[in-house]
C-alpha cells in the first residue's frame, strides 16, 4: 500500500496533455500520467481496496479528484494496458524513501536518539509527520490534563471532542470540577467549528510535543527508586524511606506507592490470581518464602497465599513449611523477591493485574 501511495503521488505531479475526455478512449500510450493514476485509483476502489489517499498532500488529492471527475469511459484494452504498465512500475521499484525531511525523521523514530530527532526537526523547521490528533489521542491522561489546563476553554473543548469517548470521560474525571464544567459547556459552542480550524488546533497542540525536550529516563523518579528498593534488603529499604520522609514527604509517598514487596501481596493481588501465581513459582522457592514469613506483615501474606491456592496444594505446602523449619534471613528475602518477580512477570504479560494503591484506598 505504501508503494501504491508513492507511485500514485508521482503521476499526479507529471505533465501531459489536458484532454481527458479524448484520452479516456485513446490507447494507453496517449494517456497522460494524471489520467493513468485516476484509472488505477478508480479500479482499486472498485475492487474494495483501502487506499491511504489521505496521506497525499492536499494539492495532489484535489488534482486526483478533478481528474477523476473529468474522465469518461475507458475501454478494456486501455484499462488492461494501464494496469500492466502500473504493475511494471511496481515491479521495478527496488527501494522507496520517505518524501522530505519530516517523513525521513519519522521513519527513523526509534532508530535514532530522541535528542537527534528533536534537533533535526528544530534545525529544519519541520513538525512530526502524521495526523496530529492521532498523536494527541495516544498521550497519557496526565499530559492531556496539563494541556487542557494550559489552553483556553474553547481549545480544550475541541480537544475533548476529538478524543475517544472513554478517554474523554477519563480526562473530565481528572480535571478540577469547575474547569471540567466550563469545558463541558464549551463543547456546546463547537457546532460551527470548521474542519480547517480543528486541523489548525491539532497542529498547534501537537507542535508542543515536537518542542518538548526529550527526557533521559522513561520512568518517573519515584518509580525508579521504588524499583531499586524492591530489590534492596529490608533494612536498607526502611532506612532509605525514613530518610526520604525527613527530606521530602511527598516524594517519599510517591516512592512508597511504587514499592511492591512480599508484605503487600494481600493488598495488591486479587485472590482469583493466586492459583496461577503459585504455579509460576518453583515450589521450593515458595516454601522457603512462606517459612521465612514470621513477622506480622509477612505472615498475613503467607496466609493469604495459602488460603487462596488449591486446598491440596495448600496442605502439601504447609507440611513442607513445617519440615523446613527456620530459614536464614538472607535466603528468606531472596525467596520472597523471587515470588514478587513472578508476580511482576505475570503483570507484564497481562496474565495478572495488580491493584493500584489508590484503588485499594477507595
Amino acid at each position: 500500500m505504501q508503494q501504491l501511495t508513492q507511485v500514485s503521488r508521482l503521476p499526479m505531479a507529471a505533465t501531459g496533455t489536458d484532454t481527458p475526455q479524448a484520452e479516456a478512449s485513446a490507447p494507453a500510450s496517449r494517456l497522460n500520467s494524471k489520467a493513468k493514476a485516476a484509472i488505477v485509483v478508480r479500479l482499486l476502489l472498485n475492487e474494495g481496496a483501502d487506499l491511504p489517499l489521505e496521506d497525499l498532500p492536499d494539492e495532489l488529492q484535489a488534482r486526483l479528484i478533478q481528474q477523476m471527475g473529468s474522465m469518461g469511459l475507458v475501454d478494456r484494452t486501455t484499462l488492461f494496458s494501464v494496469v500492466e504498465e502500473f504493475a511494471g512500475v511496481l515491479d521495478g521499484v527496488g527501494l522507496s524513501f520517505p518524501k522530505g525531511l519530516a517523513e525521513a525523521i519519522s521513519a527513523m523514530d526509534g532508530k535514532i536518539s530522541p535528542q537527534t530527532a528533536a534537533r533535526l526537526r528544530k534545525e529544519a523547521g519541520v513538525r512530526q509527520a502524521g495526523d496530529p490528533w492521532a498523536r494527541l489521542r495516544a498521550l497519557p491522561i496526565q499530559d492531556l490534563v496539563r494541556m487542557a489546563q494550559a489552553e483556553c476553554i474553547e481549545v480544550a473543548a475541541v480537544l475533548l471532542s476529538k478524543l475517544d469517548t472513554a478517554k474523554a470521560a477519563e480526562l473530565l474525571g481528572a480535571l478540577p470540577g469547575p474547569l471540567a464544567r466550563r469545558i463541558t459547556y464549551a463543547v456546546s459552542q463547537t457546532g460551527e467549528v470548521t474542519p480547517d480550524a480543528v486541523d489548525r488546533i491539532g497542529l498547534s497542540l501537537a507542535s508542543q510535543l515536537d518542542h518538548k525536550a526529550p527526557v533521559a529516563f522513561d520512568d518517573a523518579p519515584g518509580a525508579r527508586i521504588g524499583a531499586i528498593l524492591n530489590q534492596s534488603a529490608a533494612t536498607t529499604r526502611d532506612d532509605m524511606l525514613t530518610g526520604l520522609d525527613e527530606t521530602d514527604q511527598e516524594f517519599a509517598s510517591t516512592v512508597r506507592k511504587s514499592i511492591f514487596i512480599f508484605a503487600h501481596i494481600p493488598d495488591r493481588v486479587r485472590p482469583r490470581d493466586v492459583p496461577a501465581l503459585v504455579r509460576a513459582v518453583e515450589q521450593d522457592v515458595l516454601v522457603t518464602a512462606l517459612a521465612a514469613a514470621t513477622d506480622e506483615d509477612t505472615q498475613r501474606s503467607a496466609e493469604f497465599l495459602l488460603g487462596n491456592m488449591p486446598s491440596r496444594l495448600a496442605d502439601s505446602v504447609r507440611e513442607e513449611v513445617e519440615e523446613k523449619g527456620k530459614v536464614k534471613a538472607r535466603d528468606g528475602e531472596a525467596a520472597m523477591t523471587e515470588v514478587i518477580a513472578a508476580i511482576r512477570a505475570q503483570e507484564q504479560s497481562g496474565d495478572l493485574q495488580l491493584i493500584v494503591p489508590d484503588e485499594a484506598e477507595e
